[in-house]
């Protein structure tokens, strides 16, 4: 989670710096939302390798790398001289960081059974609405005291400061993290086996109904369908990431670190329901549904804060919205190992996880050029929330839609 939590302030953390960047580099909207979704194209290049060398070398050995090498690629973002720089650095974070998130997810698939998986997922997830809502303060704090530390502008302070624990978490994985249940020394035997046998038993039984080689989970419709859902759900969450603290401040005229406190609120109460929604899936054992509400309510919301106002009213459909997409992620990661297992899940689950983020390059990338070219957040928002609630449609469909032959053999 302490891992998640500095990766997410890594990689959003350019949101809540967006004026100052933009005044030292002399950014467009455009430009900007450029430099924030890039991070994605080298995102999705190296996603299903990274993750398929994360079966092959362990989860310690390769979530340690990642972590290393994305604080080393994160701090020297600080030292960017101009805009092509940063383009190059925020591409690099992309490539050093690909395979954190879908790599933890299978990892955690090694440790826990079914039935518990989507309130796991959302222990470890909300680890991102938290570092949205603790780290944009702590980040907007850094700018405005860090101007002149060292010689550096307030948004480089930050971007080096928040960069560094990353490679101190690596460390810290290397040493503590253990690969999977059955070299687990630190549990009591008897719970070490009662863990080992309740998930063979479940890979048994996924892999006698969908026994996918990982070719055909990399060509299967639904998979692919669901990197669509996902693809929607990360256009929303960075969209929101990267452009709420520039909404908050269209509002009214605040200090950076108010900016920070008030695009807390929302991230604070999505991390709420994110948790108590998980438990609803894990108690209803089921997750279709749970993925499709909250994205469909959360679509729904946003544009109606373009129509209310006053700014306190305004925020209320934003709370609905990061509600909305951060508790649809938990029940939505629970679907794939409903039928994928071993090599499979990974390169499945990686391919998801690209595609899906490929939301996470045109949502700001989108978002800053229908600013740019009506000079309003309309447009923007009208979009968020009709890709939101298209996500919602898809995974419904998703259901109604037949199931994958039984039987297949690799």
């Amino acid at each position: 989670m302490a891992l998640y939590f500095v990766n997410y302030l890594d990689r959003t953390n350019l949101g809540i710096a967006r004026s100052h960047i933009s005044a030292e580099l002399q950014l467009s909207a455009t430009m900007f939302g450029l430099a924030a979704g890039i991070f994605f194209i080298g995102y999705v290049l190296v996603e299903i390798p990274s993750n398929l060398a994360l079966e092959r070398f362990g989860a310690r050995r390769w979530l340690a790398r990642i972590a290393v090498s994305w604080g080393i690629v994160a701090a020297a973002i600080g030292f960017a001289p101009n805009a092509a720089t940063l383009l190059v650095l925020r591409f690099l974070l992309g490539v050093a960081e690909a395979g954190l998130f879908p790599g933890v997810i299978f990892y955690l698939t090694r440790w826990f059974p079914h039935a518990h998986r989507a309130r796991i997922v959302a222990l470890f997830m909300m680890a991102s609405p938290i570092a949205a809502a603790v780290g944009t303060p702590l980040a907007a704090w850094l700018i405005e005291n860090g101007e002149g530390v060292w010689g550096l502008s307030g948004w480089r302070f930050m971007m080096i400061t928040v960069g560094l624990p990353a490679v101190i978490l690596g460390v810290i994985c290397w040493f503590y993290l253990t690969d999977r249940p059955a070299d687990a020394n630190w549990l009591p035997p008897d719970e070490r086996r009662w863990l080992v046998d309740v998930l063979a038993e479940e890979e048994r039984e996924v892999g006698s109904h969908f026994n996918y080689p990982l070719r055909r989970a990399l060509t299967s419709p639904r998979i692919w369908a669901l990197a669509m859902v996902y693809f929607g759900i990360a256009y929303g969450l960075y969209a929101l990431a990267f452009f709420l603290p520039s909404i908050i401040a269209d509002m009214k005229q605040l200090s950076i670190v108010q900016i920070g406190l008030i695009t807390a609120i929302p991230y604070s109460c999505a991390a709420v329901a994110m948790y108590l929604w998980s438990r609803h899936a894990d108690r209803r054992r089921e997750h279709v549904w749970h993925v499709a509400v909250p994205l469909a309510v959360g679509g729904a919301a946003i544009p109606a804060a373009l129509y209310l106002g006053s700014p306190v009213l305004a925020l209320v459909p934003m709370i609905i919205t990061a509600a909305g997409v951060y508790s649809a992620i938990p029940s939505f990661w629970a679907l794939p190992s409903r039928f994928l297992t071993g090599a499979a899940a990974a390169g499945g689950i990686g391919l998801i996880n690209s595609v899906g983020n490929l939301g996470g390059f045109v949502a700001p990338y989108a978002t800053g050029a229908l600013n740019d070219a009506t000079g309003t957040d309309r447009a923007g928002l009208w979009a968020i929330g009709a890709v939101m609630v298209a996500a919602a449609g898809l995974v419904v469909a998703l259901r109604a839609a037949p199931r994958p032959d039984v039987g297949v053999r690799g």
